[in-house]
């Protein structure tokens, strides 16, 4: 498929996908050159931008995700868990303060927190 219907399935403008393509971002198996030298994008591109979206949605940098996916900077698997890892030790973070401020939250309406306002 073309770059327009990559960008309409994945919701993302070309310019963010010519920008991918220029980090490193986008695996060579997913695109191909046709005779004209258009690039010819493989159906699976759209779950892999998908991927990408959900970890940039973590806090992982453009530069990070090239670091997982470029196969090319052999960067051992052993340094590309422990990036993953920690980005799970920090969304379990999170999700233990959040768990925290919604007990909180939950206090104060049932008027067990010690706070001046009864709602």
């Amino acid at each position: 498929m073309k770059i327009n219907e990559v960008s309409k399935l994945s919701r993302l403008p070309i310019s963010t996908l010519r920008f991918y393509e220029r980090k490193n971002l986008i695996p060579d198996k997913f695109v191909q050159r046709d005779e004209n030298n258009y690039r010819v994008y493989s159906e699976e591109i759209v779950d892999f931008l998908d991927d990408v979206k959900t970890l940039l949605s973590v806090n992982f940098s453009i530069e990070e995700i090239s670091l997982l996916v470029n196969q090319e900077l052999n960067l051992s698997y052993e340094v590309k868990k422990k990036m993953v890892e920690q980005r799970i030790k920090e969304i379990e973070d999170i999700q233990k303060q959040l768990r925290k401020s919604k007990t909180f939250l939950h206090a104060i309406l049932d008027g067990k927190a010690n706070f001046q306002t009864k709602c």
